[in-house]
């Protein structure tokens, strides 16, 4: 396995873990802030760096770092809700996010065998 899959593989973990602890935890904002910049810092320094040729895996990584930071935005909205039913909305958001992400991470971790379909 070479170390740029492993690394992949180890960010989909990553958000896979924090979409499962804000979905089904009582997950406090300041905390989920804490992890989402621990996230951007695992991407800024073992994602970015991975010098990649491929436009494609270019592509995904330019709109990784842009959810990303979309993500950081939402979870300031999630610790400004003050009813329960906004907080609610803001974590399906948040969610929904961590999703797009990790479906990104899968189509970098996929051979080019979709051109081939």
């Amino acid at each position: 396995m070479s170390l740029n899959r492993e690394k992949y593989l180890t960010l989909v973990t990553l958000l896979e873990q924090l979409r499962s602890d804000a979905t089904t935890t009582q997950i406090v904002a300041p905390e989920l802030r804490q992890r989402v910049a621990s996230l951007q810092q695992f991407f800024g320094q073992q994602i970015v760096p991975l010098a990649d040729e491929d436009l494609r895996v270019q592509s995904y990584q330019t709109e990784m770092s842009k959810q990303l930071r979309l993500l950081e935005i939402d979870v300031m909205f999630l610790q400004g809700a003050r009813q329960a039913s906004t907080a609610q909305t803001r974590l399906q958001t948040i969610s929904d996010r961590l999703t797009i992400l990790i479906q990104y991470c899968d189509a970098i971790l996929q051979p080019e065998a979709e051109g081939e379909k």
